[in-house]
């Protein structure tokens, strides 16, 4: 079993919060091929982070961060 949607987007919170993704995320692709996951696994992941408004997708362009999200310390 692979990982789910809600694990995909808390890692890549993760990698938001870490400033490993710090403009554009990796398109749906490479995400699916990284992690081992569909690309309906990848869409849903990137729609929560979308919905939480971490991320804004630009058609034909891909998915950018919008901001950062806070980090500890």
């Amino acid at each position: 079993m692979g990982i789910r949607r809600e694990q995909l987007a808390d890692l890549l919170r993760e990698q938001l919060a870490s400033g490993q993704l710090t403009s554009r995320v990796p398109s749906v692709k490479t995400l699916a091929q990284q992690h081992g996951v569909s690309h309906i696994t990848v869409e849903r992941s990137l729609t929560i982070l979308r919905e939480e408004g971490l991320i804004r997708s630009v058609i034909g362009k891909g998915c950018y961060v919008t901001r950062q999200t806070p980090s500890s310390g």
